[in-house]
Formats: structure tokens, C-alpha cells, sequence
């Protein structure tokens, strides 16, 4: 598939959100993530907000989730999500209740493998039980704790074994972020560079900069990462 770049919303209200998402918009950003802090701090309404600011873009719901996987499914969807996040640790009965409740609202189901104990064998469980992206996914804490930690300590490994589209998060620059499609994950997304800034859920750069950024992250990504 062609590159896709995705902006990870980050932040813990709609005014910043949207802020962040306008600036991304114009800058070429292909999908917006209404991430796991925004959903945390303004639920379902991050996500109708997003929708009718960006009527036209697809719009990724960071859920994780964990259980009651066809309510959370279905509350997003209805919304305005057209994809969501779905844990790999997840038990299978909520894997595959996410995914039946993609098909019958017409969301794509995006599986995050964080914290699986065989990478490899949970993108694989998710790809049979439906899933239509992979995330390889170095948690926050995990790389607090350990910062040598990144995506590529599996990556490769996970893009052999599954035939759908994977995605790389966690700990990336952005110089390594543009660079995703080379390594076989064409759906790009960044977000914690631009906005934790001395460990707070915030803009940590101007809005010229910003849009500098990742106008430039834009083009290298779609020029393959050159």
C-alpha cells in the first residue's frame, strides 16, 4: 500500500485537539488519531468533534481495548471513528468482537501487539481473527524504563509473518518515522515528539513549527523516506 501519515492527537482536551488536527490537516496529514489521553480526558465527544471538524478524513479511536469489545467498537463507530485500536493481549473472544463489530458498522480494526510476550505469535492470532493492521507498539513506560527499547527490536520479525499492513509506534524520531515505509510499515504515524514536552501532555512547539514539521515529514514520507 501507499504511505499513510497519521497524527497521534495526544493531548487531554478537544480545544487542543483540534488545534493540533487543523495543523496537521494542513500540512497533508492523510489520518487523525484521537489518542488514548484525548479519549481518557473527553471520550466520545473527541471523537464527534474530530468528525465534524474533518468530515473527510479518517479517524483512528485509540481504545486499547481490552473487553466488551462490540459496545466500544459500536459507541466509536457511531461517533464517528472509522478505525480503532484492539489490544493483542486481549482475550480472543474480545478480538474477534471488535472485528465482528467492524464489519457491521464498516470499521477497520487495527490490532496493537504491546506487551504480547511472542510479538510475532500475537500479530499472527490477529491477523487469523480478523484484524486489518498490525501496530508494533513500544509502550510509554516501557521505554521510561528502558529507553534502548523501540519498534525495531521486532519489527522486521512482523512484517514477515503477517500479510496486512503493519504500523510502527513508540519511541520513534521523526527521522525514523518517515523512514517507516522502507522497513515494510507504510502507515506512518507520529505524535508524542510533537506534543509531550517535559513529560506533559502538551504542544511543545509553535504552530509554524509544527506545520513545518510535519509538512516535511508529509513529503519525505510520501517521497520514501529520503
Amino acid at each position: 500500500m501507499e504511505p499513510i501519515v497519521q497524527i497521534s492527537l495526544d493531548v487531554t482536551n478537544i480545544k487542543d485537539a483540534l488545534e493540533l488536527a487543523d495543523i496537521a490537516v494542513e500540512a497533508g496529514v492523510d489520518y487523525i488519531e484521537a489518542g488514548t489521553p484525548l479519549l481518557l480526558g473527553e471520550g466520545l465527544h473527541a471523537v464527534e468533534a474530530l468528525r465534524k471538524a474533518y468530515p473527510n478524513h479518517p479517524i483512528v479511536a485509540d481504545l486499547k481495548t481490552m473487553d466488551g469489545g462490540y459496545l466500544e467498537a459500536e459507541m466509536m463507530a457511531k461517533a464517528g471513528a472509522t478505525h480503532v485500536v484492539v489490544m493483542g493481549v486481549a482475550h480472543p473472544a474480545t478480538i474477534r468482537a471488535v472485528v465482528k463489530a467492524g464489519r457491521d458498522f464498516n470499521v477497520k480494526v487495527m490490532g496493537d501487539i504491546l506487551a504480547a510476550s511472542d510479538k510475532v505469535a500475537c500479530a499472527k492470532m490477529l491477523e487469523e481473527n480478523g484484524v486489518d493492521y498490525i501496530i508494533v507498539h513500544t509502550g510509554f513506560d516501557e521505554r521510561g524504563e528502558d529507553p534502548a527499547r523501540s519498534p525495531f527490536d521486532h519489527l522486521e520479525e512482523v512484517v514477515n509473518a503477517v500479510s496486512i499492513p503493519v504500523q510502527a509506534v513508540g519511541g520513534l524520531s521523526l527521522d525514523q518515522a518517515k523512514r517507516m515505509p522502507k522497513y515494510g510499515a507504510p502507515l506512518v504515524v507520529v505524535g508524542a515528539p510533537l506534543v509531550i514536552d517535559k513529560k506533559e501532555f502538551r504542544a511543545s512547539a509553535d504552530r509554524d513549527e509544527l506545520l513545518n514539521i510535519l509538512r516535511e515529514l508529509v513529503k519525505k514520507t510520501k517521497g520514501s523516506g529520503e
